[in-house]
């Protein structure tokens, strides 16, 4: 540990500098889904994918994508719940995949005016349809942070995939103090976590996709990385203060966000959360070989978040909070 302070102590007296991120331009105009993509109140073209169901759509599912992921990871949710009534519709969020300044930070901002906007312009396509925000990993952190966000359109409920609200006092000091230091002296720096060695999920044929994906970051900057940090401090944060409806979801597997955070998260969520704990889950729990399962859960909670869920995974996780 001394080692490692002396080489931080080292860096900061020999360098300094700002992280990166994206600024946010004031707003152009009214937000708007136009042909293959979602132009912001602020004029950027964020490309999105949706499934809709052929009939008639009984709820509307805004679905936030994972850190380094993009739209394209809600495929196979997204044909399920299509194949059931409910649309599910993605965009890739500032940073990732085709949207615009791939690999900078967004900022938490951006993030969160982005969703807004989302939610604006499908309730322009959808007046009388209930909208609902789902976020992954990353995802989940951006839709706590936007759900409790004083100015956020009103939606229907909020629904979270092993979301990234692994902060305050649930993260290592030591790991934190390192990532300020090196996002100051050295914020381009890239990172691959290739020596982490972690199954983000079972379903082996989509991780190979996933892995040779054009669109999927493989090497990330640093400062990125800090700002995926202090988001996930205020999911960590905020999710007490959830003024609506809410599903989480975690698989007893995840080897990214860890138990902890997800268990006192569930210990600050306002009343009548639902908690689904998934034995046989990953952190890619939609994705998972299983990965039907939980999104029959969404879908029976969106039909009535009063009812047990089908596969007792709200059951599961009373057990697993004890």
């Amino acid at each position: 540990m001394k080692r490692l302070f002396s080489c931080l102590l080292l860096l900061l007296g020999t360098a300094c500098a700002t992280p990166q991120s994206q600024p946010h331009a004031p707003i152009a105009g009214v937000p708007e889904l136009m042909g293959p993509a979602l132009v912001t109140s602020d004029g950027v073209q964020l490309p999105f994918r949706a499934w809709l169901p052929e009939e008639q759509t009984k709820a509307v599912v805004i679905a936030l994508h994972g850190f380094n992921d993009y739209s394209h990871g809600f495929e196979m949710p997204g044909e399920y719940m299509r194949l059931h009534g409910v649309a599910l519709i993605a965009y890739d969020q500032r940073g990732f995949g085709s949207a615009p300044s791939t690999g900078i930070w967004a900022g938490e901002n951006n993030l969160v005016h982005d969703a807004a906007d989302m939610v604006i312009a499908v309730r322009h396509r959808y007046p009388n349809t209930p909208i609902y925000l789902m976020g992954e990993s990353m995802g989940g952190a951006v839709a706590v942070a936007a759900a409790t966000w004083p100015g956020f359109p009103k939606i229907d409920g909020l629904i979270l995939s092993a979301p990234a609200i692994w902060g305050g006092s649930t993260m290592n000091p030591i790991f934190r103090a390192s990532l300020w230091v090196f996002a100051h002296t050295v914020p381009s720096k890239l990172m691959t976590g290739e020596d982490l060695h972690i199954l983000a999920s079972d379903n082996i044929d989509m991780l190979r996709a996933f892995s040779t994906d054009p669109l999927v970051i493989k090497a990330t900057r640093v400062d990125a990385v800090w700002g995926l940090v202090q988001l996930m401090d205020k999911g960590y944060a905020n999710i007490g203060k959830v003024p609506m409806p809410m599903l989480l979801l975690y698989g007893a597997h995840d080897q990214v966000i860890p138990p902890e955070p997800i268990q006192k998260g569930l210990r600050m969520a306002p009343q009548g959360t639902v908690g689904a704990y998934y034995p046989l889950g990953y952190h890619m729990l939609l994705r998972d070989l299983h990965g039907d399962v939980p999104v029959r859960d969404i879908l029976s909670w969106i039909d009535d978040p009063r009812r047990p869920l089908p596969s007792g995974a709200d059951v599961s996780a009373k057990k697993f909070m004890k």
